[in-house]
């Protein structure tokens, strides 16, 4: 596949703004730590602690590069209600520039999480999808961004488009990926780098090497505790371990390491010293039970 962006032909080539450009969720999350994760049958159990919190896996992204220094837009869909106000009053508050359509509900999700890192994500609300495209704003934005990161939506779907005619890298995360949805296809084949873990995929290298093949330049899974692997458009296997840190939270680490291995790529570091800044920043982040240790002192 032909890749789009001419006028910087590799990730690492420095755009003329250092300005960044991210599409898609943030919610409000309700955080319950349980011993275990519930069994599908009538029981009680008690919370070992539970409180409110950001989520949203762009939202992850947009605060670890704003705490990186660097300028970002974030581009979500709010709803006109209390938590949609909460939400916006602490991004904004920690740096995040927010271009944001209005929607008939924020979105918020319950999080069943035990101390081993598991969790169980309820969704409560989902925020409704505007059915019209992207308006001069956001595709002002997305032309004057150094690389776009596109999380996955059905409104960042339409995006993709306009995304790849601003001719800028575009970088994606397709989580939990299991090799076969289609609705990730279209993410796939328009990134040039793309962030996943091994959750869902057993041994991931074979479809790394497949979209290197289809023209993406960067392939990354991250492995938790294991750290991460990446290939690049040489089809070079690279390994990084994770950072020894004592977890207090994993929500938000596949998220802060994407932003570190981004802001050190633009920075012009080669891929190895980029994954290790992506494995150091995911590592501040486990030490915080929010997305990032902004929050830390705006939700005391």
């Amino acid at each position: 596949m032909e890749r789009h962006h001419p006028n910087d032909p590799h990730l690492g080539a420095q755009p003329v703004t250092e300005h960044l450009f991210i599409a898609g969720p943030a919610a409000w999350n309700r955080i319950v730590y349980l011993d275990r994760l519930p069994e599908p049958v009538p029981h009680m159990q008690f919370a070992l602690d539970e409180y409110e919190t950001v989520g949203g896996t762009s939202a992850g992204k947009a605060l670890g590069l704003v705490g990186l220094g660097r300028r970002v837009t974030l581009h979500l869909l709010l709803g006109g209600d209390s938590d949609g106000a909460r939400l916006r009053g602490l991004l904004e508050a920690a740096g995040v520039e927010l271009l944001a359509e209005d929607s008939p509900a924020t979105e918020r999700h319950l999080n069943l999480m035990t101390p081993a890192g598991e969790r169980v994500s309820l969704y409560l609300s989902t925020p409704g999808d505007p059915a019209e495209g992207p308006g001069p704003a956001v595709e002002s934005a997305m032309t004057d961004a150094a690389a776009i990161v596109l999380d996955l939506g059905e409104r960042t779907r339409r995006l993709i488009p306009a995304a790849r005619a601003t001719g800028r890298p575009i970088w994606t995360d397709i989580h939990d990926y299991d090799g076969e949805a289609d609705f990730h296809r279209p993410f796939i084949e328009a990134a040039d780098a793309i962030f996943m873990n091994a959750d869902r995929i057993g041994d991931p290298q074979p479809f790394m090497e497949r979209c290197i093949r289809g023209g993406a330049e960067l392939v990354v899974c991250t492995l938790g505790e294991r750290g991460a692997i990446a290939i690049d458009e040489r089809m070079t296997l690279h390994e990084v371990a994770a950072e020894p840190v004592d977890v207090v939270d994993t929500n938000g680490a596949g998220d802060a390491f994407m932003a570190g291995v981004l802001d050190a790529t633009l920075g012009g570091a080669e891929l190895p010293d980029a994954l290790r800044a992506g494995a150091r920043h995911a590592a501040s982040v486990l030490v915080t039970r929010h997305l990032h240790p902004a929050l830390d002192a705006l939700l005391a």
